[in-house]
């Protein structure tokens, strides 16, 4: 079922019970050594998921040890996240040139133990939990809440080496099966090891879940195209022009992208929250597409009065500004 929430770039495999003849490489009996039986057999199946997983990707069986706070460590190339719960094992995998990150998690649709939720959560999350109650009242929404932010965190820490605090993500769940973390967690003092120069933490991270068979399920993913999550600014400086072309600096969550370009051009689409905040009516159809790259653009020195508003086509809307060529 986790293939459900999962991009086409992303292999998977899940059990509901721990398979038989599931047995670990020698190199991995250590770290499970002192463990309960439970926790062996967990993490026994979770290694099972997660070679089944690999070999989907082409890659043969081989030892996944622990690294910093006992992450997985993947082979070279491969990112991934494991999860398990009563009942449930999964992993998932994909290659490194696909995929910048994913975190996977998975719990019991049942509620949270009493006082847990007050602390993995903010009181704004709270109010939007009660919410989300009266909507669905067959989804302990508040286990979900605690899935999404367990998600977050197997992502977020491996692009910075850094903890996160349930109280540094403020996660939105739509009823749709998606959901939204600002995370507000300060910036870094200092790269952290392993960090490539010049990028900065993420701001935010989208994911999806699902609820079914006494299970609920959460997944964040990011493509490698959308590898930087989060508003972008971008600057327009002087002495970057050249032969009429712009040059621009896109600062986002995960490095900056320089790029040259005769125009700077925003795109929006039927379901934007600016437009419908501006009152402007979209016609036409949504088109049939399986991707599409959406950024948040903010131009410096470009104030609203200079733009100008234009009818193109079938209900299409066309905004343009002059540039510092003056083109």
């Amino acid at each position: 079922m986790i293939e459900e929430i999962l991009p086409s770039a992303v292999a998977c495999a899940e059990v509901f019970t721990d398979p038989p003849g599931a047995t670990l490489f020698p190199q991995e009996e250590p770290i499970v050594a002192q463990a309960v039986e439970k926790r062996r057999r967990e993490f026994t199946a979770g290694r099972y998921c997660a070679r089944t997983a690999l070999g989907k990707l082409g890659i043969a069986p081989a030892p996944i040890l622990t690294g910093e706070r006992g992450a997985p460590r993947w082979p070279p190339g491969i990112v991934g996240s494991i999860t398990h719960c009563d009942g449930y094992r999964a992993a998932v995998v994909a290659r490194a040139s696909d995929v910048t990150a994913i975190g996977l998690d998975a719990e019991p649709n049942h509620p949270l133990p009493g006082g847990v939720l007050d602390i993995v959560s903010l009181a704004t999350e709270r109010t939007r939990l009660a919410a989300l109650a009266a909507a669905g009242p067959g989804i302990c929404w508040d286990r979900l809440l605690f899935s999404a932010k367990e998600s977050i965190y197997k992502a977020w820490f491996p692009l910075t080496r850094r903890w996160l605090g349930f109280e540094e993500a403020d996660v939105t769940i739509e009823t749709d099966g998606t959901f939204t973390a600002r995370l507000l967690a300060p910036a870094a003092p200092e790269e952290p090891p392993g960090q490539p120069h010049g990028q900065v933490p993420p701001t935010s991270f989208a994911g999806r879940w699902l609820a079914g068979g006494g299970l609920v399920l959460t997944a964040v993913s990011v493509p490698r195209a959308l590898s930087h999550p989060g508003p972008r600014r971008c600057r327009r400086p002087g002495p970057g022009r050249s032969r009429g072309r712009e040059t621009a600096r896109l600062t986002a969550t995960v490095g900056g992208t320089q790029i040259r370009a005769q125009y700077l051009a925003g795109c929006d689409g039927g379901r934007s929250t600016v437009r419908k905040a501006l009152g402007l009516r979209m016609h036409g159809q949504t088109p049939d597409i399986q991707l599409m790259a959406v950024g948040d653009v903010e131009v410096d020195g470009l104030g609203r009065r200079l733009w100008k508003r234009q009818r193109r086509g079938c209900g299409s809307l066309a905004s343009s500004g002059p540039t510092q060529t003056g083109s």
